[in-house]
Formats: structure tokens, sequence, C-alpha cells
């Protein structure tokens, strides 16, 4: 059975259009690479939890504070990534400093083989992005979460 993990888009209308607030992926596969190591924040949660309030909750973890709601959320559904996992995932308008996350952490060995255990932020920067410019850089099978968000909000992308 796939992983399941309930995510948060947050959205803003600016001078540019519309903008979506992403996280890089933190830890060292990922500290080279721009294009395709970007996210939504997002996590697994437990069958017996509700996956708004999941998503809500990584929001908050990854980025270091809640979600800055206004208004009602937008359901964008499930994708599949390309690692299989199924992502549910809301959008919400807000604003929100993307120089201000402090993110959880995760450890694993490195260098592999080494012994040695290292901690890394899950997300090691955040990042406003036009939603052309976002499909770029999100992981795959997440692309279908700003086609939906833009759709919802009249098709408009810029």
């Amino acid at each position: 059975m796939p992983t399941r993990s309930a995510g948060l888009l947050l959205y803003r209308r600016g001078a540019v259009g519309l903008e979506v607030l992403l996280g890089h992926m933190g830890g060292p596969y990922f500290a080279r690479r721009d294009e395709g190591t970007w996210s939504i924040p997002k996590g697994e949660y437990a069958s017996d939890e509700e996956p708004f309030a999941a998503a809500c909750r990584e929001f908050a973890e990854e980025f270091g504070a809640p979600p800055p709601v206004i208004g009602a959320a937008l359901d964008l559904g499930t994708v599949r990534q390309r690692n299989g996992k199924l992502v549910t995932a809301w959008a919400v308008e807000g604003d929100f400093d993307a120089a201000t996350i402090i993110s959880n952490t995760f450890e694993i060995e490195w260098p592999p083989k080494s012994g040695r255990r290292q901690q890394f932020p899950e997300i090691d920067r955040a990042a406003w992005f036009d939603v052309t410019t976002a499909r770029s850089k999100v992981i795959g099978g997440q692309e279908a979460l700003l086609d939906r968000l833009a759709e919802q909000l009249g098709g408009t992308e810029n």
C-alpha cells in the first residue's frame, strides 16, 4: 500500500500574479540540486488523523509557524508522486516570510557507511515562485497540484 501524505500549498496574488510558497528539500542528497527538489510542505498522517489537520501540522513543522490562512481552503485532491507516495493537498491564501522558516530535522548516516549520524533540516529554504517557474521546481507529480490551483482560481497563473 502506498504511503499517504497531506500537504498545504500557500498562495498569494501579487504584482507578478499568482505565486506559491515551496520548500527546498533539505539534506545532502538535494544540497546542490534545484530543479525537481522543491515541494509543498507535507507529511505522513495516521489513519485516525484528519488529513487537513495533518497538512496544517506539517506546514508548521516544516516552516516553523502555523499557516497564515485567509479564507477557505481549496481542495486540490490527491496526486501520486514519482516515488509512488499519494499526496492529498489543499491550497490556502496567505502571506508568509520565506526567509523566516525554521524546519524540523531528520537524522541519517552521513557520509554513507561512515558510522556517523548527522541531522539535517527537512526543508533548508523556502521561496515564492510564480506558477510557471514552480512547475519546473517541484518534485515529480506535484505539478498537477499547481494546475488544479490555477484552474480553481479561474486559470490565472500570472
